[in-house]
């Protein structure tokens, strides 16, 4: 018989705490499990190497809703390489927009921070002025 978890085993095997689990098969990422005439939920050990798929994936910056699909398309049969290399190369575009975006807001802050003396009273401080400018349009 397939060794059977409980949901705190299946937490440490993970790295994550009991919520996270909970949360997990509420949003559907992890089937709800059986439970015994006692009515603890027993996890099968699938269920630990499908908690750190969805741990990695999120390390990689892919987003729970993005998971879903992905543990969708491991299950669809005729699923090709090509398509799980499709979403990669869509995440990887991602993170480059977004190295983007912080390489910009780097470069306004430090414009702010070398504009700012670092004395005199908080009220005139460039800075705060900056943040508190009204956007032009």
């Amino acid at each position: 018989m397939a060794e059977k978890l409980t949901i705190s085993r299946l937490a440490q095997l993970g790295g994550v705490n009991l919520e996270t689990i909970r949360y997990y098969e509420r949003q559907g990422l992890l089937p709800a499990p059986p439970r015994t005439a006692a009515g603890y939920r027993v996890f099968p050990r699938e269920a630990a190497r499908r908690l750190r798929f969805i741990k990695r994936a999120q390390e990689l910056g892919f987003s729970l809703s993005e998971i879903s699909e992905l543990l969708a398309l491991r299950m669809k049969p005729g699923t090709k390489q090509a398509d799980m290399r499709t979403r990669a190369e869509a995440k990887i575009a991602d993170i480059e927009q977004k190295i983007q975006s912080l390489q910009a807001m780097k470069k306004t802050l430090r414009q702010l921070t070398e504009r700012c003396e670092g004395c005199g009273p908080l009220a005139e401080c460039p800075i705060l002025e900056s943040l508190d400018e009204e956007m032009s349009e």
